[in-house]
């Protein structure tokens, strides 16, 4: 089995090599010592979420500072013990992914099948998401809700690259009107727009070998005319993944794993 893996603060391993030890504490601590049980000798992952990975063996467990809790209603925050869960690093340095790299712009979207997306597109290898306020987006991101909507989507991506063993966490971004969108879309390598009426079938079509590819969602009443025409206009191609119309939720997952498996999960090693 795959050695459990733990995240740390982004740069946190730069300049780190074997031989030297970094400390899991705060919530990392707390899920290595006492949700997963690890102990000394125990060989584990650490990552940093930009890309650099490093393979190390438990060299002691002691107690850390205490951590504040929820809330609770008419008192103070609870706390419960913490931990600190100290590694000595054998090997450490930067993942390599082999290119083009890939960007889901995933329109918004009603009970959580976004943020399902979100997830499994992570565990998938994508490199970066794009939320994009669709003309037929019933979700709205606006003012204090945009911003725990986008903190609950990297909260989500954080979790699915740490379950998946994933060096990097892909980023966020904020969300996208369709004109932002359109702009994007010039500057890609590629631009693959999902659509249930396109004759060109994903597997036919030639990927660059760099550069950013987009794969652009729709909500669930489907991409506006309007911004089709404009995103094929920036030099989109319409595409389609096969004869079954895919939930909002999938539909993204589900091309990512086709381009995946004509790129990056051939290269020795990826699997």
């Amino acid at each position: 089995m795959t050695a459990h893996l733990y995240l740390v603060a982004a740069g946190s391993l730069a300049g780190r090599g074997p031989g030297d030890v970094i400390d899991l504490d705060g919530d990392e601590g707390h899920h290595a010592a006492t949700v997963k049980r690890a102990r000394v000798g125990e060989e584990l992952l650490v990552a940093d979420g930009v890309g650099v990975l490093a393979r190390g063996v438990i060299e002691s467990v002691g107690p850390g500072s205490p951590q504040k809790m929820g809330r609770v209603a008419g008192g103070e925050s609870p706390r419960r013990r913490g931990a600190v869960v100290r590694v000595r690093i054998a090997v450490v340095g930067p993942v390599s992914v082999p290119g083009p790299r890939f960007v889901l712009a995933q329109a918004l979207a009603k009970g959580g099948r976004d943020e399902l997306a979100v997830e499994t597109a992570t565990e998938l290898g994508v490199d970066e998401i794009l939320p994009w306020q669709a003309a037929r987006s019933i979700v709205s991101w606006r003012g204090d809700r945009g911003s725990r909507s986008r903190a609950k989507w990297q909260s989500t991506a954080r979790a699915a690259a740490k379950q998946s063993r994933r060096a990097l966490i892909p980023h966020v971004a904020a969300a996208l009107t369709t004109a932002g969108l359109v702009e994007r879309t010039r500057v890609a390598a590629a631009t693959l727009v999902l659509h249930e009426d396109a004759t060109l079938p994903l597997p036919l079509v030639q990927l660059p070998t760099d550069g950013d590819v987009l794969v652009v969602v729709g909500p669930e009443g489907g991409i506006d005319p309007d911004e089709l025409r404009a995103l094929t206009d920036a030099g989109a191609m319409v595409v389609r993944l096969g004869p079954e119309v895919l939930r909002a939720s999938t539909a993204g997952p589900a091309a990512l794993a086709v381009l995946c498996a004509r790129t990056r999960w051939r290269a020795p090693g990826c699997g």
